[in-house]
């Protein structure tokens, strides 16, 4: 078979794969090569020997294997582009037709397989962190009071104090954990009922009255008089709200004002339609602009110690954007350092 007739059945092959692939004839030629595996690779690459374009040890060795046995072979091909890193899953298979003879290699794009993988581990790690701390406290304590503190009765009650702590702490941790699994489950559907924000914000405060009075906080309501309907979800709306207003009040600090807008707005650029805002702003130390974009990841604390002897989880702002997201709406986070921090939340008025 001429070699033009060879490049153009080739050619042929490749245009019609899903996936960028190349073809490599004997052990060191790229015969011909997709236009997809060229936006990977870089352009012209047919006729060019196969290390000025691959230079990746584990990929060589797989073509060269294939060749060699005719059995497939997998690598992995690590790319970039402008922003991220990138992971392909390349396997090499040989083609053995009338027209053609070599290894055909195809790279499939697993990044986003990888990052869900990596995000499952560091979330199992970050789990089992956060529970070991307060299972090592109880241990100890309990293995104390069986021992030298049987008969303290002053070190028994202050023992059974800190481990009720703990426990709490787990316990909250666990809600957080099944709260943000249903969250997540019920991401891809829409909310069907209509309710009234307004009502739910005012019932949101009630919720919160003995929070609210142990702080010596004072609320400025900034609520409108009628009923401001939207829908969603009544209960997973009224976590958020009650999530972000007691962050306010935990870290806007005592004896302070914490102010809740609602407004609307019937062309929101945000929502790209008409949209009720929803602003919790607190008079507190504020937050370091290095740490307003990581907030509403899993586990992220600006300050652990101080979060974890307020009670709080890291998974409270985690799970805000979830139902958020759910609901088609955005989060924004501003602050100022020495002002303070405000929290919107951006519903629309149609789903």
């Amino acid at each position: 078979m001429r070699p033009s007739d060879q490049i153009t059945a080739a050619h042929s092959l490749l245009a019609a794969l899903p996936q960028p692939a190349l073809l490599i004839v004997g052990t060191d030629r790229i015969l011909s090569a997709n236009d997809k595996v060229e936006a990977l690779l870089g352009e012209g690459l047919s006729g060019r020997h196969l290390i000025t374009v691959i230079r990746q040890p584990s990929v060589l060795e797989a073509i060269e294997r294939c060749e060699q046995t005719r059995a497939k072979q997998q690598a992995r091909y690590l790319g970039q582009d402008v922003r991220n890193e990138l992971t392909y899953r390349v396997t090499c298979g040989y083609v053995d037709m009338r027209e053609i003879r070599g290894v055909l290699v195809s790279f499939e794009d697993i990044s986003q397989a990888e990052a869900m993988g990596q995000m499952r581990r560091d979330f199992v790690a970050n789990v089992s962190h956060e529970l070991r701390t307060p299972l090592t406290a109880l241990m100890g304590f309990i293995e104390t009071l069986q021992g030298p503190a049987a008969a303290d009765a002053g070190a028994r009650d202050r023992f059974l104090s800190i481990m009720s702590n703990e426990a709490s702490r787990m316990n909250r941790l666990v809600s957080d954990l099944l709260s943000l699994s249903q969250v997540v489950a019920e991401a891809r559907l829409r909310p069907s009922q209509q309710l009234d924000l307004n009502m739910l914000l005012v019932e949101t405060l009630n919720g919160l009255g003995p929070v609210l009075e142990e702080a010596n906080v004072t609320i400025d309501r900034q609520l409108p008089d009628g009923p401001v309907i939207v829908p969603g979800d009544h209960d997973q709306l009224r976590q958020v709200f009650t999530n972000l207003l007691e962050n306010a009040i935990k870290y806007g600090g005592r004896d302070n004002t914490v102010t809740l807008r609602l407004s609307q707005n019937p062309r929101d650029p945000v929502l790209r339609g008409a949209g009720v805002r929803v602003d919790v702003i607190d008079r507190g130390p504020g937050i370091e602009a290095v740490h307003l974009p990581r907030l509403t990841e899993r586990f992220y604390r600006i300050d652990s110690h101080r979060s974890r002897e307020m009670g709080g989880t890291g998974l409270g702002l985690a799970i805000v954007k979830h139902i958020v997201n759910r609901h088609r709406g955005r989060l924004k986070i501003q602050s100022v350092e020495g002002q303070g921090s405000t929290f919107s939340v951006l519903l629309p008025l149609d789903l």
